[in-house]
């Protein structure tokens, strides 16, 4: 289930991390280029018509959540779904977000978990981090905590959480096997999770080799096939994919370009042209896409 990448696990965890930096510092993007709360909505909902040149990740929250939530939270979102949503979070759940970012899935999760409930957070990005807990501390949040962390070795104890849920984050992983192991092992008998991400099939050798594109949530990702396995291999049951959106070529290149500044003057340095990716990106065609799963862990 590792990502056959030719960098070690370290070396791709400490670019994702220098990118996800940059790119919350610098950043641009359909769901991070801090709009008002109705245009947030109308480009992150579940109808959007994505302009070109904007991150293509249909984020599925509702204007009047959006328009809540402390807005560097929702400038810096770099999802492609909301598990918020799909969770089903109940008063006094505890809640386990992987790979939290800004925050903006943390501030929702909180509000259903309640003041009897409590959610945390885990990222390896220091400036997430930082973000996030700037956020947290706008909002007003006291049930909120931020660990420093990978999502193969998350600083959880075993069977402490009753929901997990991720944003298109478990792509990045050099080896996501661990990742879905981890999940069942924080999780309490009968506890569910809720992840959003982005699945890819039969990558064309040219985008796998693009570093700056595993960054953006396209090369690391594996088949839904495969996915699907995954956690089911880890032991987690009732397993559904209640969503599914297939990114069109232009929406790719929009993803790589938004989400990551900078992204056509590094492709320049190593004689990339953006020309050059537009000609070929019909063969990614049908291949790329987000979905929303759903499952537990066996009472």
């Amino acid at each position: 289930m590792s990502h056959p990448d030719p960098r070690t696990a370290d070396a791709v965890r400490a670019d994702v991390s220098e990118q996800y930096t940059r790119a919350v510092t610098e950043g641009t993007g359909c769901c991070s280029i801090n709009p008002p709360a109705a245009a947030a909505s109308s480009c992150c909902g579940p109808t959007a018509v994505v302009p070109k040149g904007n991150a293509a990740k249909l984020a599925g929250y509702a204007a009047s959540d959006l328009a809540s939530l402390p807005a560097d939270a929702v400038t810096n979102s770099f999802g492609c779904g909301n598990p918020v949503g799909m969770a089903l979070v109940k008063p006094g759940d505890t809640v386990l977000d992987l790979g939290s970012g800004a925050g903006i899935d943390l501030l929702l999760a909180a509000r259903f978990a309640g003041a009897e409930g409590k959610v945390i957070g885990v990222d390896m990005t220091d400036a997430m981090i930082e973000r996030a807990r700037a956020n947290i501390a706008e909002a007003g949040a006291h049930n909120i905590e931020v660990r420093k962390g990978v999502i193969e070795h998350l600083p959880v104890g075993d069977s402490s959480v009753s929901v997990v849920i991720s944003n298109c984050v478990i792509n990045l992983s050099p080896a996501k096997a661990a990742v879905f192991s981890e999940i069942a092992r924080v999780l309490q008998p009968g506890g569910r999770f809720s992840v959003s991400d982005i699945v890819a099939e039969d990558l064309p050798d040219w985008v796998r080799a693009i570093p700056d594109a595993y960054s953006a949530c396209v090369s690391g990702a594996i088949p839904e096939q495969d996915y699907i396995q995954g956690l089911r291999d880890a032991g987690l049951t009732d397993i559904e994919v209640v969503d599914r959106f297939v990114y069109d070529p232009d929406q790719i290149l929009g993803m790589l370009e938004s989400d990551l500044p900078g992204f056509a003057e590094r492709l320049a340095g190593m004689g990339i042209t953006r020309e050059s990716i537009a000609a070929v990106l019909p063969t990614l065609q049908g291949k790329v896409a987000s979905i929303k799963v759903t499952g537990r862990l066996p009472a």
